[in-house]
């Protein structure tokens, strides 16, 4: 399977992207999606294969929902919990860095 994809970038949410084929656009993205996205930023585009490494997503996975639904979405990578929860002692040190 080839597919000629267009990838979005979302205005609301750092790190999500939306992959869509490219001569459907975004004309199959449901409405409550595109309202989680925000306004959606050309970014790429680019020729899909199952050969093809993509650095974040499991390009088999893209393909399978392009194909069934019209679209992929990748989502930010994860925030390590250690950032979020920094004891209160370090967070109030006034050490010099």
């Amino acid at each position: 399977m080839k597919v000629l994809c267009s990838i979005y970038r979302s205005t609301k949410k750092m790190g999500m992207y939306l992959y869509v084929p490219r001569e459907k656009g975004l004309s199959e993205v449901p409405p409550e999606l595109m309202k989680l996205i925000g306004r959606a930023e050309h970014a790429m585009d680019m020729i899909l294969t199952e050969e093809r490494k993509l650095a974040q997503e499991d390009i088999l996975k893209v393909l399978a929902n392009l194909r069934e639904q019209g679209y992929h979405v990748q989502m930010p990578p994860q925030e390590d919990d250690y950032i979020m929860h920094l004891p209160d002692e370090l967070l109030t040190r006034n050490d010099p860095i």
